[in-house]
């Protein structure tokens, strides 16, 4: 859940203090603490990571590498619905180019970009392990298989 309005917001500090608390002065603390931190505020703003490194007395540069090297964490807000299609090679074979294609041209959506309400966040990834269904998809942990170019969109366009 995001706590944040906008990009620009200074987040609710506040929120992160209990888990601060709970693995204070624990040496190898820094990646649950990024991570209670993200399912807090949805990624990692800024001032959050500047926060988290005063309050645990580690450099902003090694908080900064942590969050930057481990895929899982997000410096930049992601939108409410995560939209990852595959391009694996099984995918890739039964035509999800053609998927990644009609998304950029009918939603306006290119691979790693969030639109600008923070509804939706479109990336490619290249291995969703659900080669028998290819080409697939996941909404938000829904998986959808045997897609063709319109079917994503589709898909999409439901939620809205």
């Amino acid at each position: 859940m995001n706590h944040c309005a906008c990009e620009d917001e200074t987040p609710d500090l506040s929120l992160i203090d209990d888990v601060l608390e709970r693995y204070r002065g624990q040496k190898g603390a820094i990646i649950p603490i990024l991570q209670k931190a993200q399912a807090t505020y949805g990624y990692l703003p800024r001032p959050v990571m500047r926060y988290i490194a005063e309050k645990t007395n580690t450099p902003l540069h090694q908080v900064f590498g942590v969050a930057t090297f481990y895929s899982q964490f997000f410096l930049n807000r992601r939108g409410k619905y995560i939209i990852q299609q595959c391009d694996g090679t099984a995918c890739h074979v039964r035509g999800s180019g053609k998927i990644i294609d009609a998304v950029q041209t009918e939603l306006g959506l290119s691979p790693g970009e969030t639109t600008e309400d923070y509804k939706y966040t479109y990336e490619v990834v290249y291995c969703l392990g659900s080669c028998g269904l290819a080409p697939v998809a996941v909404i938000n942990d829904k998986v959808i298989g045997r897609l063709k170019p319109r079917d994503l969109i589709d898909h999409v366009k439901e939620l809205e």
